[in-house]
């Protein structure tokens, strides 16, 4: 793929290393749906050994960097050097229930010029190890699938449009919150859909699969690759009040540059 920038390569690189893993361990827990025990165990350590896996390719690459992990939490860096922002398994209950929607992401983050925390994602890829599939944006460089590039849809009306969210569960997010949004919503648009994967949400939102996204609970390597796929294609990215960072986990409102300030009017809305 001549498009990608030896940074990208090195993601793609890793992330297919992983992801090779991953399959192999998919076609097992399918099998081990039988066993009660089976199945979760076998998950974590499959999350781990991904985590392992992208660790060492990334940190070989580009040594001195820093990682936010879902697993090793934070590991400093270099000061000065950016750092990677991994999920190695998103969509672990999908993967644990043989259902085959579930991706890895990996994201740039730098730091800020004045030295003081974290600026901008300046890189992300976002793999589907069952479709071998390599979403991948660079600042100011669009959002990509492979070599094809990739815009968010031009629908701009409600009625026609298909929004992804995340359904909090058991000790995650905020029930009533989620509920009133969605009575806000549905009732306006064509669909709403669930697949249990964030980053892929975003993924499809820049392909034009999906026009919006709502969430709010998630965590930072869930969302900073999808953010930046989403921008790079020409769409918004807020949270519910609609303020942009570079990242956004605890609230995250992404749609279509059509669609995103009105949908942001009904979720504000709901919650007034």
């Amino acid at each position: 793929m001549s498009m990608f920038s030896g940074l990208i390569r090195v993601m793609e690189r890793a992330a297919r290393k992983a992801g090779g893993r991953l399959r192999r361990d998919f076609g097992e827990v399918e099998h081990l749906q039988v066993s009660r025990k089976g199945p979760a165990d076998f998950v974590s350590k499959a999350d781990m050994r991904a985590e392992r896996a992208l660790y060492d390719d990334l940190s070989q690459a580009r040594p001195g960097w820093g990682f936010v992990m879902e697993e090793a939490g934070v590991i400093e860096g270099d000061e000065g050097k950016p750092r990677w922002i991994v999920d190695p398994l998103d969509g672990t209950s999908n993967f644990l229930h043989g259902i085959p929607h579930f991706a890895i992401s990996i994201a740039v983050q730098e730091p800020r010029l004045d030295g003081k925390g974290w600026g901008e994602v300046t890189a992300g890829v976002i793999y589907h190890p069952l479709e071998d599939a390599t979403y991948w944006a660079e600042k100011s460089r669009g959002a990509w699938l492979q070599d094809a590039r990739l815009r968010v849809s031009a629908r701009g009306s409600l009625t026609d449009a298909l929004i992804a969210t995340g359904i909090p569960f058991q000790g995650h997010g905020d029930f009533g919150e989620w509920s009133r949004i969605f009575g806000a919503i549905g009732p306006e648009v064509a669909g709403i859909r669930r697949f249990g994967a964030a980053s892929l949400d975003l993924a499809y939102l820049a392909q034009g699969r999906f026009d919006g996204f709502w969430e709010s609970g998630l965590n930072d390597w869930d969302t900073a690759a999808g953010c930046l796929l989403v921008r790079e294609a020409g769409g918004f990215v807020s949270d519910f009040r609609g303020r942009s960072n570079p990242i956004h986990s605890a609230q995250i409102l992404a749609a279509n540059d059509k669609l995103h300030s009105r949908l942001h009017k009904i979720l504000a809305g709901s919650l007034r």
